[in-house]
């Protein structure tokens, strides 16, 4: 209890310190299809301008260990247009993916490819996202083909992509990873 009330009064004065004002969001845009399981991580943002691509941390499924426990997608990356990367909450296993960035542009919406509950089966919640580029271009991320895309976000209307909130399961069962993601839109 006393390091929580430490480490709480060390953001509050550090905060206050800062000259950096803390990004305000015009919108929140989110899917209906993410998984309910895990904690939200923290909400990030980009110091300065909007996402202009992202990378995925995935772990891959191999015919070697067909029983092993998988989670697929385990984080999502920003890439910002100032070249700093930010991520929320991010799971335990895989490797980051390659990055994927809009050809003159920002990401302005999302897609969530999702496995739904599997009951007995192992269960892997988000396994990919789509992100629409304000050029009208798709990037699509590297990772497993399990489940189906749900229905896109609304879109950023002013501006563009700039933050993000993850949900990350880390049961001791049949952990998920990555279940849902939120993004915010700044001017």
């Amino acid at each position: 209890m006393a390091l929580f009330i430490g480490t709480a009064l060390f953001l509050i004065f550090s905060s206050c310190l800062s000259d950096e004002q803390p990004r305000k969001a015009n919108k929140e845009i989110s899917v209906p299809n993410g998984s309910p399981w895990g904690e939200w991580g923290p909400i990030e943002f980009c110091r300065q301008g909007h996402a202009k691509g992202f990378r995925l941390k995935v772990q891959q499924w191999t015919p070697e260990s067909p029983f092993r426990d998988d989670t697929s997608l385990n984080g999502i990356r920003l890439i910002c247009t100032d070249g700093s990367e930010i991520q929320s909450a991010v799971g335990p296993y895989g490797t980051w993916t390659k990055a994927e960035i809009c050809p003159g542009g920002r990401l302005i919406s999302y897609s969530l490819r999702v496995l739904g509950y599997q009951n007995i089966r192992d269960d892997t919640a988000a396994d990919n996202i789509r992100f629409s580029c304000e050029n009208g271009g798709v990037l699509t991320g590297y990772s497993t083909d399990w489940g189906t895309y749900g229905p896109w976000s609304q879109q950023c209307t002013n501006g563009a992509i700039c933050g993000m909130v993850t949900r990350i399961d880390r049961g001791y069962e049949d952990n998920t990873g990555l279940n849902d993601v939120i993004f915010y839109c700044c001017d």
